[in-house]
């Protein structure tokens, strides 16, 4: 059995009763490992009815809202919301429910130059040093943006254009590019939210900068795709991380890259990462992860 269906057969058997998957085999079910074990899944024949069970599954976890609970018992909308968007786009439903997910992340960004960031900037002592004009997607509702949400969010609303009729839609895509690229670390890739803090400049994080280059694929605002790629190439070189490694693959191959799997013979316990290897093999649908 080859790498990537050796990923898909573990996703099946680590399927929950409910029809999600949780982060660890036998955990409950929650919405992110889900998300991804279906993006795994998506188009493979012997997963048909394990696919359709997930979807069912996170389908009913909307909230009046419109987002999207983390799992069956949280009754808070999660930034993970974006995910489900980016698998409704996948499978082609723009539905109510599409909808109501996609008007749930215009409406959510981070609470940079509001009265309660400057206050807690003033009680904790830690100046850090970004545009505050540019708000992303936080992972807490009412917390500042990070780079992670926001990316995940910006290429949910990429997938989403031409079937949403908002004009919003566009300005808050462009603003989610901007916030990333003001808070891009000095060496080409990200951190997970600030690029220099306390006058030290911070390096950037391998998964981070995987991430984020998929969230401004496409972007006009990004200058210089290429040295971000090298960034995030040089990334896939030195680490170790197999979460990292799967994300730095995904990215690298949506950026025309021909970079090996990287992964190791057998499957991982971490759902999350058999879903990404899965994803990051060459056809493993790593073309899910593209704004169109």
């Amino acid at each position: 059995m080859d790498v990537h269906q050796a990923r898909l057969s573990r996703l099946r058997a680590r399927q929950n009763h409910d029809g999600g998957w949780g982060y660890f085999p036998g955990k409950q079910s929650r919405l992110e490992p889900t998300c991804y074990a279906l993006l795994a899944l998506y188009g493979d024949r012997p997963s048909g009815d394990a696919w359709m069970r997930g979807w069912s599954l996170i389908r009913s976890w909307q909230q009046e809202d419109g987002g999207y609970r983390p799992g069956a018992e949280i009754q808070v909308s999660s930034w993970a919301t974006a995910l489900v968007v980016t698998l409704h786009c996948v499978h082609g439903t723009y539905d109510g429910r599409f909808q109501k997910a996609v008007a749930w992340l215009l409406g959510s960004r981070g609470i940079e130059g509001s009265w309660v960031e400057r206050a807690l900037g003033l009680v904790m002592r830690m100046p850090v040093e970004y545009d505050r004009r540019h708000k992303g997607w936080p992972w807490n509702t009412d917390t500042a943006s990070w780079v992670e949400p926001t990316a995940h969010s910006v290429l949910a609303l990429k997938k989403a254009a031409g079937k949403v009729e908002n004009p919003a839609l566009r300005e808050r895509v462009t603003e989610g590019e901007k916030m990333m690229l003001d808070r891009r670390s000095p060496d080409g890739g990200w951190n997970y939210g600030n690029k220099r803090v306390m006058r030290t400049d911070l390096p950037s994080y391998p998964e981070t900068t995987a991430v984020a280059l998929l969230g401004l694929q496409g972007s006009l605002l990004l200058e210089d795709p290429n040295a971000a790629v090298a960034a995030a190439e040089k990334h896939w070189r030195e680490t170790r991380s197999r979460l990292a490694k799967a994300w730095l693959t995904i990215s690298l191959r949506n950026y025309g890259k021909d970079v090996p799997l990287g992964a190791e013979a057998e499957p991982d316990e971490d759902v999350m990462i058999t879903a990404l290897e899965a994803l990051a093999c060459p056809n493993g649908g790593h073309q899910w992860l593209k704004p169109a």
